[in-house]
């Protein structure tokens, strides 16, 4: 398995992907024409053709068979082109000495605070793919791209999980709350943000601070709360250092979770390594290798042992990679050592 950069040539599997995914992937259209778009801005992006805050790198994983199985994405910094909302939740304390009386009612902010960070999103992996490591290679890959190149994200990564939605794209959250604002269903405005349209959240969007008291036990039960699928998302990044710090999705109230960016496990502790061949032991942990390019990014996920400051790794991986004994790579560990204790 190889994360690489997507390629225009991809748009037939990337669009087989994005009718898979159905809702749970709004940030990828399945217009033919705006996604073919998307991969030719982010072949520019992968070309550094573009600035940070239009900055989209697109990434597939492709097995062995050069098929294209999943897609994940990592944006240069939000809002510095259009307003970036979330909810922050917040406290509201009201007493009256005479009555005896105080209360503290959690209360949601309509904010922009995340304007400037890098995001991580567009994570999709086919189900009948969804085994071993594969979606921690997907997921991962993009921290160590960071790990390689801080100087083009923000000082936080942040990724906004999807809510609570059923089958038919309805949110709890959404009926309680945005539904009286906007006059549209839910899944006719998560899908017009995920298309960039977000100029209609400042225009119709109360300013004013929402008391959480007032919505239904069903939309306030909801509030930060991922959706059941991504839940395993959740747990990758949990690991890395990413912790949900109150801010939520305006639309479904999913978590935002973030994480500064020199602090997330995989940035921390990737470390520079030449490249050696030959034949890990059997007992040899999991590794996320890289091989260190921006236009040719190759990422891949391999039993590898680290001698001094060599990484000794098969002939097979090393033609992946497309690299020769001697070459500089950037790798991590797969699992963090808690992790890897649990699977020993």
């Amino acid at each position: 398995m190889i994360v690489r950069p997507v390629q225009v040539t991809d748009l037939p599997a990337l669009l087989t992907l994005v009718q898979q995914a159905g809702r749970a992937l709004t940030s990828l259209s399945a217009d033919e024409n705006r996604l073919a778009h998307r991969l030719r801005w982010a072949k520019r992006t992968f070309a550094e053709q573009v600035e940070r805050a239009d900055a989209d790198y697109l990434f597939v994983l492709e097995d062995d068979d050069q098929q294209v199985i999943g897609v994940s994405a990592l944006t240069g910094a939000v809002g510095l082109r259009e307003p970036w909302y979330n909810y922050r939740v917040g406290l509201t304390v009201s007493s009256s000495a005479d009555l005896g009386i105080q209360r503290h009612i959690p209360t949601l902010f309509l904010n922009n605070e995340m304007t400037g960070q890098s995001e991580l999103c567009s994570l999709f992996l086919r189900p009948d793919q969804r085994l071993g490591n594969h979606g921690r290679l997907l997921s991962l890959s993009r921290l160590l791209f960071v790990a390689e190149f801080p100087h083009l994200f923000g000082e936080k990564l942040i990724a906004e999980l999807r809510g609570s939605a059923d089958e038919q794209g309805c949110s709890p959250f959404w009926d309680s709350v945005g539904r009286h604002f906007f006059k549209m269903d839910f899944s006719h405005a998560d899908h017009l943000s995920g298309l960039g349209n977000k100029s209609f959240i400042a225009e119709l969007m109360p300013r004013q601070p929402i008391y959480t008291c007032l919505l239904t036990e069903q939309a306030q039960a909801v509030i930060g709360k991922p959706h059941p699928n991504s839940e395993p998302a959740l747990k990758i990044l949990a690991a890395e250092g990413f912790a949900h710090k109150g801010y939520i999705d305006i639309f479904d109230a999913g978590p935002v979770i973030e994480a500064p960016t020199a602090g997330i496990r995989t940035v921390r502790d990737s470390q520079l390594l030449e490249l050696a061949i030959g034949t890990p032991d059997d007992q040899a942990p999991t590794w996320l290798v890289y091989n260190r390019r921006l236009e040719n990014c190759r990422i891949t996920a391999v039993p590898a042992r680290q001698s001094g400051r060599s990484l000794i790794v098969d002939r097979l991986t090393a033609k992946r990679l497309q690299l020769q004994p001697g070459d500089s790579v950037r790798a991590v560990p797969l699992l963090n050592q808690q992790q890897q204790a649990v699977a020993a």
